[in-house]
């Protein structure tokens, strides 16, 4: 490990791909089928760990990667904004 990575994007990076997606997968949709301010609350939360993250890898990312996770963090964010109405 380098000396200015950080402990958390370590086990991240050694974390079971298909692990990480069905963990993912069952959160987002938790949080779309939790009804009113909750499920748009938890939309949002899990929107603000999807920014911290793409964040944290921007320097690395094609730019057709990035400009894809742009639409999809947009359209996520949406989605909690319009639960929360």
């Amino acid at each position: 490990m380098q000396r200015t990575q950080r402990p958390l994007l370590a086990r991240l990076a050694g974390a079971n791909p298909t692990s990480v997606f069905l963990l993912t997968l069952v959160l987002v949709l938790v949080a779309f089928f939790t009804p009113g301010v909750i499920g748009g609350l938890l939309t949002l939360a899990l929107a603000a760990v999807l920014i911290a993250l793409l964040a944290t890898t921007w320097a690395v990312q094609a730019p057709q990667t990035r400009l894809i996770r742009l639409l999809m963090l947009t359209l996520l964010v949406t989605v909690g904004l319009a639960k929360l109405l």
